[in-house]
């Protein structure tokens, strides 16, 4: 299927958890797929705000909750939420036994603290 408003729905997500973070050891408090090209980064809440850097970077305009249980989009052209949108292939989120934050072993104790 091609890409339509930001969107491809037949693109699987990069992975269980933000790209960036895992390649660099640092952690995250949510996670967010871009509904383009399925990169995985960490939302605005969390301390490197992965998202929306590759948002930024890529031109790439959609993203979506990657927290199980959640559905929403948000554009950033639009700068809006959107409660729904199409099926993107699956995984729809990070897996339901993934502490948020994660991942445990890097999560620092004073996490609250260095939330955005």
């Amino acid at each position: 299927m091609s890409t339509v408003n930001g969107i491809d729905p037949s693109v699987p997500p990069s992975g269980a958890g933000c790209a960036e973070c895992e390649a660099g050891g640092g952690w995250w408090f949510h996670l967010r797929r871009c509904a383009q090209c399925g990169h995985i980064g960490c939302c605005d809440s969390s301390p490197a705000q992965h998202a929306t850097s590759h948002a930024r970077a890529s031109g790439h305009p959609i993203m979506r909750s990657y927290e199980p249980g959640e559905s929403w989009f948000w554009s950033y052209d639009g700068n809006e939420m959107y409660e729904s949108g199409p099926e993107l292939a699956p995984p729809e989120s990070h897996p339901a036994d993934q502490p948020v934050p994660g991942p445990a072993d890097r999560v620092p104790a004073n996490w609250s603290d260095l939330l955005h």
